[in-house]
């Protein structure tokens, strides 16, 4: 980086807390040993909550060396991978240790994945077993085109999809419903059959491994595995622990989905580096969530602030419900200014903003605890926080060198947490893993104090007339309409400016708002090339299964 840096003083120290270091020292290689440390400390405590069924760090240990014996004698060996095919299940954590034990990468897959995202991951990763739910094994599995069918491995194993989640069910550990699956095994017989066993003693895993494939969200083109390593997502684990102050048997709240970056780091794996409870639901619904909070009183989570508003406005929604939460984090997409307030007032609980990508193995960014982020008088955008422990952060302008204080350009990340590239594509490991660091495609600034700001996609920037427009600013103004919901919005073809702006909008319940409303709206907040000129009103916004909000299907 040539000319002046002013990111080289890292401003943004000065914002930690009391006694925060800015470097930390990694304690872990490998996810097996960071877990079986919990294991040793904490062998009786419960390791996953789901429903009113509970399950022990030793009953999770030895469930999931009868999964990797498995694996073992059906010839899985070092370096293969195992698709993880599941919602938020026990079976997933099961799984996602036993292919560890056995030598393996887990491939965590997307449940909403239909036959052509299946088949299109399955040949990009080979997986040489795979674990599913028995409904979308002949929903899905069993459907694929003879291309998919190539890809599929000889070892699969399928799961009930609601197993485990009354005491008076089948157990998730016990003998389970005989799933009748043409091809596949029953995960859950399998695991009984093979209690009490491990698999061949092996070398330990090596940092550099990969621990995930973890495949991106596709939201600026096709999915790519990013290469999450064992020491990828041990040093952020410990950096969630490190950074939120989190002790032991704090309980985890498991609003992520597990086959996202979020919910494997933040959530399994931050679980275990504290010995603590994981709360699963199966998947996100509102009223669910809550009641699980209440039920198993988790003190953590992250999630995505569209789960959090639809959390704040079910009509469960108490300050009592989520009162167990003592840290609360919010990523995976912008949040505006006025939600964090309206949930505040819901819940008493402050949401802390976070930033980090899957190619970041979560966190990269992250306001400090007993801070409130600032809100930049410009733009309206929230802060993402300051870089945590051992990240380096700058931006760089369009000539590739850092940008002045202030100035908007790309967030470029380096650190322990950057994956070392995307599995099997060295072209686009190249043009995003550079030698001064990790190309994120976001687009932010910092201030004079250090606080960093995330202003928008690259390539989700408007251009109406030769202005500019970041679509981010316009939501944020469209959030603060007491109707308003969520919002989307984008650029849409116009004969006369080449593009104009287009919002979309879903409303909270009860509340009713005109289109011509939210426009002057606005229009009175906003500079007169800024403001909507087309809105539109919706029940839901089309959004990935991780709560962002899916800007390409809005354009339509």
């Amino acid at each position: 980086m040539g000319g002046n840096n002013p990111y080289a003083e890292k401003p943004w120290l000065a914002l930690y807390g009391a006694g925060q270091p800015a470097v930390i020292a990694a304690e872990y290689d490998d996810a097996l040993s960071l877990f079986r440390a919990a294991v040793a400390r904490a062998p009786a405590e419960p390791a996953l909550l789901f429903f009113d069924s509970a399950q022990s760090y030793a009953e999770l240990d030895i469930a999931s060396n009868a999964f990797a014996a498995a694996l073992a004698d059906r010839g899985f060996v070092r370096g293969d991978r195992l698709a993880i095919y599941l919602q938020n299940h026990p079976a997933f954590v099961v799984a996602l240790l036993g292919a560890w034990k056995a030598g393996g990468i887990v491939v965590p897959v997307n449940p909403m994945n239909r036959q052509r995202e299946l088949a299109a991951l399955l040949a990009d990763c080979r997986p040489a077993a795979l674990v599913c739910h028995d409904d979308l094994f002949e929903e899905v599995v069993s459907r694929l085109d003879p291309a998919g069918r190539s890809a599929l491995p000889e070892a699969m194993y399928v799961v009930p999809p609601r197993a485990g989640q009354s005491r008076h069910d089948d157990r998730v550990f016990g003998v389970a419903r005989t799933c009748r699956c043409d091809g596949a095994q029953d995960f859950l017989r399998v695991v009984a059959d093979y209690a009490g066993k491990r698999p061949p003693e092996q070398p330990p895993l090596a940092a550099d491994e990969p621990a995930f494939l973890v495949y991106t969200s596709g939201t600026t083109g096709p999915p790519k595995g990013a290469m999450n390593t064992h020491a990828n997502i041990c040093f952020n684990a410990q950096a969630y622990r490190d950074w939120m102050g989190l002790e032991d048997g704090t309980g985890v709240l498991g609003i992520a989905p597990l086959f996202h970056i979020t919910g494997l780091v933040a959530h399994v794996m931050t679980a275990f580096i504290t010995a603590s409870p994981l709360v699963l639901t199966y998947r996100f619904e509102p009223a669910v969530m809550l009641a699980a909070a209440r039920e198993h009183r988790p003190g953590f989570t992250v999630a995505a602030v569209t789960a959090l508003i639809a959390m704040m406005n079910h009509p469960d929604a108490t300050a009592d419900a989520l009162a167990s939460l003592k840290t609360l984090y919010s990523g995976g997409a912008p949040i505006p200014p006025s939600t964090v307030e309206q949930f505040e007032q819901t819940f008493r609980l402050y949401i802390h903003n976070i930033y980090g990508l899957t190619e970041s193995s979560s966190p990269t960014h992250a306001v400090p605890m007993g801070a409130r982020a600032p809100v930049d008088p410009a733009s309206g955008a929230l802060s993402i926080g300051v870089p945590i422990f051992n990240a380096q952060v700058w931006i760089a302008d369009e000539d590739g060198q850092p940008a002045p204080v202030g100035k908007v350009g790309e967030i470029v990340s380096s650190g322990p947490m950057i994956v070392p590239g995307y599995w099997d594509k060295p072209d686009e490991t190249a043009q995003a893993m550079r030698p001064d660091g990790f190309r994120t495609g976001d687009v932010g600034f910092m201030d004079a104090q250090g606080w960093f700001y995330l202003v928008d996609r690259k390539k989700d920037q408007i251009n109406a007339g030769g202005y500019k427009i970041w679509p981010r600013e316009v939501e944020d103004v469209l959030y603060s309409h007491p109707a308003v919901r969520e919002a989307g919005v984008v650029g849409v073809a116009d004969e006369y400016r080449g593009e104009t702006v287009k919002a979309v909008v879903s409303l909270k319940p009860g509340a009713a708002a005109s289109p011509e409303a939210l426009q002057a709206h606005c229009k009175q907040a906003m500079a007169a090339y800024k403001y909507p000129r087309i809105v539109e009103i919706v029940d839901e916004l089309p959004k990935t299964p991780t709560g962002k909000i899916l800007r390409r299907e809005l354009r339509g």
